[in-house]
């Protein structure tokens, strides 16, 4: 028993290592990367007019935290990302359950999902702003139909390829479809579920970042668009930088969600 725990106890401080190295050298390569960028522009290897740097960057986000507008264009762009993310949460849940309930309209659908899921979102952005107006609809649209099509179809394959065996005890022991729905189907699906939001959370910023292109006024999108029209390149890596740490909190938060779960 005692061999056992000691095992076991260097097993875990081995695992504990492992995972310290990892985080520190993923640190390491950050600050190398941005150090190596710096003295890049600083001793004039490349041209920091339209590479910026890491101190630029610095700079215009102190200014942009200093004037306010910094929490406009993130506090935007957050916002329309979530909402378009829940929207695209429900509306996959229920698409994804009404096609596993109903074999027939599963089979006459699933062409039409398969084919809206491949058409480049980016060439619709143009019809967006044609039927639903120069506004923050057109944004919504936009973030909800890069994500919902494959996340649909990931989910409905999910709860068709689920253990057979159970669904058959249950019908035969008296239980309906509802039951396998609670019983079998949904607990099963949580990681599949979990999975399908962490990777919609990113495609729900990409569209998002679509529209502002287009038509927003405020937004990180918007700020890219607008500082590469001005040769404000500080703007559009500091825009970058801040989608890449957005989309790593929002993957994080998920992450802590699911494992709590």
């Amino acid at each position: 028993m005692t061999q056992f725990s000691l095992r076991q106890q260097a097993f875990l401080e081995k695992e504990m290592r492992q995972k310290q190295f990892v985080f520190f050298s993923r640190i390491f390569l950050f600050i190398f990367l941005l150090s190596l960028w710096e003295i890049a522009g600083r001793q004039k290897w490349i041209d920091v007019f339209f590479f910026s740097s890491p101190s630029r960057i610095l700079y215009a986000l102190l200014d942009m935290v200093k004037n306010k507008s910094l929490f406009l264009h993130v506090g935007l762009t957050m916002g329309e990302t979530l909402l378009s993310f829940s929207i695209v949460t429900i509306l996959t849940l229920f698409v994804a359950l009404l096609l596993w309930s109903n074999r027939a309209l599963a089979q006459i659908l699933e062409p039409y999902l398969i084919l809206c899921n491949s058409l480049p979102k980016s060439a619709l952005a143009p019809l967006f702003i044609v039927w639903f107006g120069h506004n923050v609809k057109t944004i919504l649209i936009a973030g909800i139909s890069v994500a919902i099509f494959g996340s649909i179809l990931t989910l409905y394959t999910q709860f068709k390829e689920m253990n057979d065996e159970k669904s058959k005890l249950i019908y035969t022991l008296g239980g309906n479809q509802f039951h396998v729905l609670s019983k079998v189907i949904l607990p099963a699906s949580v990681p599949m579920i979990f999975s399908t939001m962490k990777v919609n959370i990113g495609l729900c910023l990409v569209g998002v970042i679509i529209g502002e292109f287009l038509v927003a006024k405020a937004g990180l999108g918007y700020l890219i668009m607008y500082g590469s029209q001005v040769f404000k390149l500080d703007w559009v890596m500091l825009s970058i930088f801040l989608l890449c740490g957005i989309a790593l909190i929002l993957y994080k938060i998920l992450a802590i969600a699911e494992k709590k779960l």
